[in-house]
């Protein structure tokens, strides 16, 4: 006779999974290959005109990141932008992760724009979209880029075949978005068995949950503490300090908020902007986490 849901909790156990969400909020163990806990990222940095001011902006505050991501996608930069934002991440010893430009909103499609097509989040349709997307990720190898942000799984599951292959560099890095909805240890468990390097959860994800997705998987997990307001416009500061506790490996995304939109084009103001707010999520962490070990500057493979 079935012992129901207790049956379920035991062969998830059995592969390795969480039987529920973490609600003891356990802290993980797990660190960067060079000890640390948390680095820092800010997203939305759309060109090297923004990459610059951003730089200027952490400099005024005596802050340094891990990580620039552009979200528009590849296809919106021509080559000498792409080139100066590899040589602009390299002057300042961070990763750059490009986006990848075909996705359900700039396809011929009109489903995504409707109620029910925005479920499909940012995915493929069709082949075609398939090849042009692995052209966007080969061009910007071609330009020095060594980080992607991928949106679709089927897309991830071939550009991690054409790496293991030899196709691709070996040493590129997959980077999921929030937009392809993992939510659950399950889900990340799959991305990262399909080749992911990090993973963004959905930017709602609660402690708990945070803390059960930390447990499925061994990969960074990508979390925002802040949101542009077509995302909620919520800030996390105060979360932060649990965030890196629970999850580390961690990513902290910052500067959102700033944004009004996911692929809000940055200005050289609102780039400065995105700074201040890196150093305040440094406030929170040095008050209420003060003995958590950020990773040292440069590191960030």
């Amino acid at each position: 006779m079935s012992n129901g849901m207790n049956d379920t909790k035991a062969f998830l156990k059995k592969i390795g999974l969480p039987e529920s969400d973490a609600y003891n909020l356990p802290t993980s163990g797990l660190r960067f290959k060079d000890g640390g806990q948390y680095r820092l990222e800010v997203p939305g940095i759309q060109g090297p005109g923004a990459m610059k001011a951003l730089f200027d902006g952490l400099d005024e505050y005596n802050v340094y990141i891990h990580r620039v991501t552009q979200t528009k996608g590849i296809m919106t930069l021509i080559d000498k932008e792409i080139v100066s934002m590899v040589e602009i991440a390299k002057e300042h010893e961070v990763q750059l992760i490009l986006a990848i430009g075909p996705r359900a909103t700039t396809d011929t499609s009109a489903s995504v724009n409707t109620p029910e097509g925005c479920r499909m989040g940012y995915r493929l349709r069709g082949q075609e979209q398939i090849l042009r997307a692995v052209e966007e990720v080969k061009r910007g190898c071609e330009l020095g880029c060594k980080g992607f942000l991928v949106y679709d799984e089927g897309c991830l599951w071939l550009l991690n075949e054409m790496r293991k292959a030899g196709e691709l560099p070996q040493d590129i890095h997959f980077k999921i978005s929030a937009h392809m909805g993992v939510c659950n240890p399950c889900s990340a468990r799959l991305m990262e068995s399909i080749g992911a390097n990090s993973i963004n959860p959905v930017r709602d994800i609660q402690l708990q949950m945070l803390a059960a997705l930390r447990q499925g998987i061994k990969v960074p997990i990508d979390i925002h503490t802040e949101n542009p307001a077509s995302s909620g416009g919520f800030i996390r500061h105060y979360e932060v300090p649990e965030m890196i506790r629970v999850a580390s490996p961690i990513y902290l995304k910052t500067g959102g908020s700033v944004a009004k939109t996911h692929s809000w084009d940055t200005t050289a103001d609102d780039a400065k902007k995105r700074a201040k707010q890196i150093s305040l999520v440094k406030r929170m962490i040095e008050t209420y986490y003060p003995d958590a070990v950020e990773s040292p500057k440069g590191s960030y493979y």
